[in-house]
């Protein structure tokens, strides 16, 4: 039934305009607006619905991850922008916030609605 439609994926925030000045301005993607609506232009063709939601509760897990060559490069260019890194009493992270064991080096953070977000760095 849906084998030839395009998905997508969404998720909610409590102010698409500070959204827009996050997700466009701070981390640099294409963003576009349509009936209140925050559209996420990614790369490989991947648009995401950002939708304001009133009574929203921020994600407790990591809704986006974002896949970059230098870990290091990008935590430093992050948090130059004023992007605050995460630290959980499960991994061990680095002084820049950035766990480097099993799998991936990942760091996460919060958009402006407390959502969770990555840059991670595969081996």
């Amino acid at each position: 039934m849906f084998a030839n439609t395009m998905a997508y994926s969404g998720f909610a925030v409590d102010d698409v305009e500070k959204a827009r000045e996050f997700y466009g301005g701070i981390l640099g993607l294409e963003t576009s607006e349509q009936h209140g609506l925050l559209t996420l232009h990614l790369a490989g063709e991947r648009p995401t619905l950002v939708y304001p939601k009133p009574d929203h509760a921020a994600a407790n897990y990591t809704i986006l991850n974002f896949r970059v060559d230098d870990i290091d490069k990008a935590v430093d260019g992050l948090a130059r922008r004023g992007v605050r890194f995460e630290r959980y009493d499960e991994f061990e992270q680095d002084e820049k916030g950035i766990y480097r064991g099993e799998g991936p080096y990942i760091a996460w953070f919060k958009d402006p609605a407390g959502n969770i977000l990555s840059v991670l760095q595969e081996r």
